[in-house]
C-alpha cells in the first residue's frame, strides 16, 4: 500500500491506496508553522484511527502547492513510517504531455489530477478541482494537457465578500430553494453556490467549443460536493482522483528504479 499525500493551501489530504483502491482518506488543516514531529504525530494518529499501522505502507509520495512544507512533510513521513517519500516535481516521471507556454510552471496538483483522469476516464477531459482556488483544465482526445482556468475558490470568494462588506455575514454553503433570494442569507447562497455552479457550466460550454469531441467532465476537491450537484452538465464527482494519480506516478517512478 502507498501513502499518498496531497498538500493544498487549505488542507492536506492523505490516504492509503493500493491497486487503485483507497483504504482510507483523511484531511488535516495546512499549517505552515507545524514541525515535522507535530505532523508525524498527527499522521500516525489518523492512520491508527483508520485501522492501519505505520508499517502498512510500502512507499509514499507527496504532491504539494506549498513548497515550504515539502521537506517538513517528507521528514515527518520518514519519522513514523520509515518510508522515504517521492515528491512530485522536476525529475519525476509522470507520462503527461503538457503543451502550455511554460510547462515548468504547472502546479503539481494539476499534473496529478490530469494523470489520474487520463488513466480512468474517456478523453477528451475537463477536470474541475475545487479547493482554495477553483481550477478547470482541458485535456484533448489525444491525452494532451492543453491548459485551463484559475478562479477564486468558493470559500475565498465568500470570505473576501463577508470580510469587506460590513453588513454581510458568513453563511453555510447549502443550496437555496430558488435563485431569487428574499433575504440576505439566501441572496448570498444564490450568489456563492448557484453563481459558482453557473460559472462552471459556462466554462464547460466554452471549453467544449475548443476541444474536439464530447468531453468527460470530472470534479474533485473539498468543495465540489457543495457546488457540482447544482450544475446543469453531467459531472462525475471523484473525491479520490488526486490520490489515484499519486499512486500512478509513484508506480511509474518506482518501476523505473527497480
Amino acid at each position: 500500500m502507498i501513502l499518498a499525500i496531497d498538500v493544498g493551501n487549505t488542507n492536506i489530504v492523505f490516504g492509503g491506496i493500493e491497486n487503485g483502491n483507497t483504504a482510507f482518506i483523511s484531511r488535516v488543516h495546512t499549517d505552515r508553522n507545524k514541525t515535522e514531529d507535530e505532523y508525524a504525530v498527527i499522521f500516525k494518529a489518523l492512520i491508527g484511527i483508520n485501522g492501519l499501522k505505520p508499517d502498512s505502507f510500502d512507499g509514499a509520495i507527496i504532491s504539494s502547492v506549498v513548497p515550504q512544507l515539502n521537506e517538513i512533510l517528507k521528514r515527518s513521513v520518514e519519522l513514523f513510517s520509515k518510508c522515504e517519500p517521492l515528491i512530485v516535481g522536476p525529475g519525476i516521471k509522470t507520462g503527461l504531455d503538457i503543451r502550455i507556454d511554460n510547462p515548468a510552471t504547472l502546479g503539481s496538483d494539476l499534473v496529478v489530477g490530469a494523470v489520474a483522469g487520463i488513466a480512468r476516464y474517456p478523453k477528451p477531459l475537463i477536470i474541475i478541482d475545487m479547493g482554495t482556488a477553483t481550477t478547470v483544465v482541458a485535456i484533448d482526445k489525444e491525452g494532451v494537457y492543453r491548459g485551463g482556468i484559475i478562479a477564486p475558490g468558493v470559500r475565498v470568494a465568500m470570505e473576501s465578500l463577508t470580510g469587506t462588506a460590513a453588513q454581510l455575514q458568513s453563511i453555510s454553503l447549502s443550496t437555496p430553494k430558488k435563485v431569487i433570494g428574499t433575504n440576505t442569507a439566501d441572496c448570498l447562497r444564490s450568489g456563492i453556490v448557484l453563481g459558482n455552479a453557473a460559472m462552471l457550466d459556462g466554462i464547460i460550454e466554452r471549453m467544449k467549443e475548443e476541444l474536439e469531441g464530447e468531453p468527460t467532465v470530472i470534479a474533485t476537491g473539498g468543495l465540489s460536493s457543495k457546488i457540482i450537484p447544482n450544475c446543469r452538465h453531467k459531472i462525475i464527482l471523484d473525491d479520490d482522483l488526486l490520490l489515484r494519480g499519486l499512486e500512478i506516478i509513484y508506480n511509474k517512478n518506482h518501476e523505473a528504479h527497480r
